[in-house]
């Protein structure tokens, strides 16, 4: 592969993503697409890693979530590889109940995976058809990763399918907050889903449960990094990180400042059940609150959080 541009290639596994998805994600990385103002929300630290979280609300979409988490001591290769490895991921991501890989490219590294996730905060687990593929530029890697159609696994009513699905990196090597020297990695994350209920209720689950989530990133790294150390062979999806597509940095300069309006589509999405936005009635919000807390079992909100969040709704309906 060449690495003055992007190559094109045939295979069906590759159909799924393509330059338009690396320039959506260049965008990201460097602020210019365009989308509304990024609010903070989490500023946390360890001795070993340390993590920012931003939010922002679209007008026809789900929330969208962007962090920043940089771990110090390790290779952009091994925390690429960390978070592409669903055969380990199992060990330090007990939301992962199923993985397995439907399709692959032996040219680019392209996936194709399924994959089943129990959510404590929702009544039923979720499922997703996902696409990855990742381009490379120096020590840079751009890993995109999104729900795609995929016609030779079927709907089936349970678990619920998630059509609408946005979750990419940027990993870099960045300067070390102890000696200043390139020995950190920098992982940029964007992410956003529509899992079938409200996005208001959505928004509290995920900043309640965000640094509990996030804080096993560090443990499970370090564990990643002994097992690969021992000689532990390369896992399927691990192997398939190691085969990029190379993109040059003028190529990408070049796709920063490309007009799309491919946020616009992603959002758009329409899926079978879509949820209501921003404008929730109260009373639905309220009453959707409770039904939830009545059937939940111990997860990221609690039954009493979640008539908490019912009151916190109601007072906003007020200045509704």
């Amino acid at each position: 592969m060449g690495s003055s541009g992007a190559e094109v290639e045939k295979d069906d596994a590759n159909s799924s993503l393509t330059e338009e998805d690396l320039s959506y994600l260049c965008k990201l990385v460097e602020e210019k697409d365009d989308g509304p103002v990024w609010i903070p929300m989490m500023d946390r630290s360890t001795p070993t890693m340390s993590f920012e979280a931003w939010r922002r609300d679209p007008e026809n979409g789900p929330p969208q979530y962007r962090s920043r988490t940089v771990f110090e001591d390790a290779s952009p290769e091994l925390v690429r590889d960390f978070f592409w490895d669903d055969e380990f991921r199992s060990k330090w991501d007990d939301m992962l109940l199923y993985a397995n890989t439907i399709q692959e490219s032996p040219l680019t590294g392209t996936l194709l995976v399924h994959w089943v996730c129990k959510f404590p905060f929702f009544c039923s687990d979720r499922e997703y058809v996902i696409g990855r593929r990742i381009w490379n530029s120096g020590q840079a890697y751009y890993c995109v990763t999104k729900g795609v159609p995929c016609p030779s696994l079927p709907r089936r009513s349970k678990p619920k399918r998630v059509d609408l699905y946005y979750s990419s990196w940027c990993i870099r090597a960045v300067k070390s907050r102890k000696d200043g020297q390139l020995t950190a990695c920098e992982v940029l994350l964007f992410h956003y889903e529509d899992m079938g209920i409200p996005w208001e209720l959505a928004k509290i689950g995920v900043r309640r449960g965000m640094w509990g989530t996030v804080k096993k990133f560090d443990p499970g790294l370090r564990l990643y990094e002994k097992e690969r150390a021992s000689g532990v062979p390369l896992s399927r999806s691990a192997l398939a990180a190691n085969i990029s597509t190379k993109v040059s940095e003028d190529y990408l300069r070049s796709l920063e400042n490309t007009t799309s309006n491919m946020l616009e589509t992603e959002n758009q999405v329409d899926s079978p059940s879509k949820p209501v936005g921003r404008n929730i009635p109260k009373l639905l919000v309220v009453g959707g609150a409770i039904a939830l807390a009545c059937t939940l079992d111990h997860g990221l909100l609690t039954k009493a959080v979640l008539f908490g969040v019912a009151r916190k709704f109601a007072k906003i309906g007020r200045k509704l």
